[in-house]
């Protein structure tokens, strides 16, 4: 029998409370299975992996859509599944708010509310704040655990203010948010500074020039990928398919233990 959306709240929030832990990000429910079937405990959505199966780029996707991609990803795993929700799809207190509350009705146990409005611009500390206050009220009022994650978007939006990424973190941990989030941290000094300066859980985006031991040695708790995985898989699906286009016919030969990755127990 599949665990209950309480049963997978709590084994999320219990991943906070323990070891640092690598949380993947599938871009659909085939992906999930196989992050499954590999072991890992909990997996969160992509925003840019799962616009790309929509045929778009990052930020181009409905909550409508997202409530649906989530649904979706928890039919597929056992394991508990949080979701990207972007800015809330929408730059009032009660959009993330809403947003919460459908990714939840979805199955989703986290979810992260980030500060950058669509319209390309970063929310003032104090509403985002408010933002976040408002997710977390809804997020913790669910009846089951829910990991409310406030993220802070400035390193990724040409704005790499440390003082200014600690400040916005600061501020949404005080605002309710059970994880805090700052993807494009460059440095294990970056991560240190950030960790050191919250009480709260601190999910960190992998990079390739830093290593998994670096970045737990730092302070971070949680470990995501983004859309990592979503372009590893591609780039491996395009340079096969110049392969062929150019006559080899060898990448063909790759061969998956869908039987084992995708089997379930009864």
């Amino acid at each position: 029998m599949a665990p209950t959306q309480q049963e997978r709240g709590a084994r999320f929030a219990a991943l906070h409370e323990g070891e640092p832990f690598v949380i993947p990000n599938p871009w659909d429910a085939g992906s999930a299975r196989v992050l499954e079937a590999l072991g890992f405990p909990a997996l969160t959505t992509t925003s840019s992996g799962f616009a790309f199966t929509l045929g778009r780029l990052d930020g181009s996707t409905s909550l409508e859509e997202v409530e649906a991609h989530v649904a979706s990803l928890v039919a597929a795993v056992e394991v508990p599944v949080a979701v990207d929700l972007e800015n809330g799809y929408g730059p009032r207190p009660e959009d993330a708010a809403q947003a919460v509350r459908r990714a939840a009705a979805a199955g989703a146990v986290g979810g992260s509310i980030e500060d950058w409005d669509r319209r390309g611009f970063l929310y003032e500390r104090a509403q985002a704040a408010e933002r976040v206050a408002a997710a977390a009220e809804a997020a913790h009022g669910l009846g089951f655990p829910f990991v409310l994650t406030g993220r802070a978007e400035n390193h990724l939006r040409g704005v790499p203010d440390l003082d200014d990424t600690i400040a916005r973190l600061q501020a949404y941990e005080a605002a309710g948010a059970d994880c805090l989030y700052a993807p494009g941290l460059t440095s294990v000094e970056e991560i240190r500074a950030v960790c050191s300066s919250l009480s709260k859980p601190v999910n960190v985006l992998a990079r390739p020039g830093l290593s998994l031991a670096a970045i737990v040695d730092a302070g971070a708790q949680r470990v995501s990928v983004g859309g990592g995985l979503t372009w590893v898989a591609v780039r491996a699906m395009a340079d096969a398919a110049l392969a062929i286009r150019a006559g080899d016919l060898s990448p063909l030969a790759a061969r998956v233990p869908l039987a084992e990755w995708l089997r379930r127990e009864a």
